[in-house]
């Protein structure tokens, strides 16, 4: 079997709570000494550090919202000094400020180890050629994948996203064994290569896909094999907590999380109970060794259940199932977060437009795209086709600003989108997963 780190990696369940738990009290005490932010808050919420003496006294400790990093722009939540602080990445925030999220020289060493491990886990190492298909630059995505790849000894291809023929070109010119990508993307790759005659089983060396950055399902997993034999490896991750993190392991039932990195809880959305193994609920993390930008039971929003029983790979972190979907409105589009308030808050920048908007989400080929639908005040409805393509241009560029990914939009007149007695449902999915 392959491990990374066998000393953390094949840690007893005892043993690896207990860990956890000293890792907890240090990051506790850490945060009440030098955070303003929870400081306060945990004096809030009447939980002093001493009173972690149990992992089960984690569930005392206040959550976190998106809304705390929305309303900590751009430092307010740092917890490091400036001179230890040498990255930041930032993802699109839902009104328009970006999340912004610091790393120290540790935080980023803990990141390229989670993966590292992870990778590790089902075969990747030194002999293998890894292409990178994630975004580099501010969103987090690429950046994990390309470090962690170094770290095990394989060569990394940082090709980041777009051009499919040179992507392809790599691929079969480099024998490339890997590939980082979502899986929409790794499926319309395929596509382009049946089109071009090179059969990617026959004529390539690739075999694995590190995938993730939006829903997939088990069916789409088959179908990549099937058509491409490509063995596709589910990632998760945020760009709160670091971007990609966590994958599953050879055995391909449910992701590993790494207990000395995250302690994970899965709790009833509208209580806030925690619940246990096999109940179905919402994601809380709290990251147990963050220097920079730590997060203590951060509510993830998505949708999931604690695995009980061991993993057959002898590992006893904890696991998740799929995904299930979200507690809140967010859609994920080719890898970004696309949240309904982010697009009302762009299009209400444009003083032509009325207050009713409709998101259509569909899948053309394997490749995500999104319709924006605005309705035009009355006193901006004009049959001149100049002026109403300016403005669907300017509405557009101002969108892909704030949503990092381009959007469709479609004028439509004043009175034609449905209105809602109760809450506005803005989004329709059709995609198939």
């Amino acid at each position: 079997m392959d491990v990374w780190n066998p000393h953390i990696e094949r840690l007893p369940k005892a043993q690896l709570e207990a860990l956890q738990l000293r890792l907890l009290k240090m990051q506790t005490r850490r945060m009440w000494e030098l955070s303003p932010f929870y400081h306060e808050r945990m004096r809030s919420a009447g939980v002093m550090p001493g009173d972690i003496k149990t992992l089960v006294d984690a569930k005392r400790l206040p959550f976190m919202t998106k809304k705390d990093l929305r309303d900590g722009y751009p430092n307010k939540l740092m917890m490091c000094d400036r001179g230890d602080l040498i990255r930041y990445h930032a993802s699109s925030g839902t009104t328009g400020k970006p999340t912004i999220v610091g790393y120290t020289r540790n935080d980023l060493e803990n990141w390229s180890e989670s993966l590292a491990r992870a990778m590790t886990s089902f075969g990747l190492g030194k002999k293998d050629i890894i292409q990178v298909a994630n975004t580099y630059g501010l969103f987090s995505g690429g950046l994990g994948f390309h470090y962690a790849t170094e770290k095990i000894g394989a060569t990394v291809i940082p090709a980041s996203t777009g051009n499919t023929d040179r992507q392809l070109d790599m691929i079969c010119d480099l024998g490339v064994t890997a590939m980082a990508a979502t899986p929409s993307y790794l499926m319309y790759l395929g596509e382009v290569a049946e089109k071009k005659g090179i059969d990617i089983r026959k004529d390539t060396k690739l075999r694995f896909g590190l995938l993730g950055g939006e829903p997939w399902s088990d069916r789409m997993r088959d179908r990549i094999y099937e058509t491409m034999g490509v063995r596709g490896f589910n990632c998760f991750g945020a760009s709160e907590l670091s971007g990609p993190l966590f994958m599953e392991c050879a055995e391909q039932n449910g992701i590993h999380f790494w207990g000395d990195l995250a302690l994970l809880e899965i709790i009833d959305p509208d209580t806030g109970e925690v619940l246990g193994p096999g109940q179905k609920g919402e994601m809380v993390i709290t990251m147990l060794q963050k220097e920079a930008f730590p997060i203590m039971r951060y509510r993830m929003g998505d949708i999931t259940s604690m695995m009980e029983e061991p993993c057959p790979c002898g590992r006893a972190h904890p696991r998740i199932t799929r995904i299930q979907g979200r507690v809140d409105d967010m859609i994920i589009i080719r890898g970004i977060n696309v949240f309904p308030s982010q697009v009302e808050h762009s299009l209400m920048q444009h003083t032509e437009l009325g207050n009713e908007f409709q998101l259509i989400v569909d899948r053309k080929g394997h490749l995500d795209t999104l319709l924006v639908r605005a309705e035009l005040k009355p006193e901006a409805f004009t049959d001149n086709i100049i002026e109403l393509n300016a403005l669907r241009e300017r509405i557009s560029n101002r969108l892909k600003n704030i949503l990092n990914i381009s959007a469709n939009v479609e004028l439509v007149q004043p009175g034609t989108l449905p209105r809602f007695e109760g809450k506005a449902k803005r989004v329709t999915d059709r995609r198939e997963y």
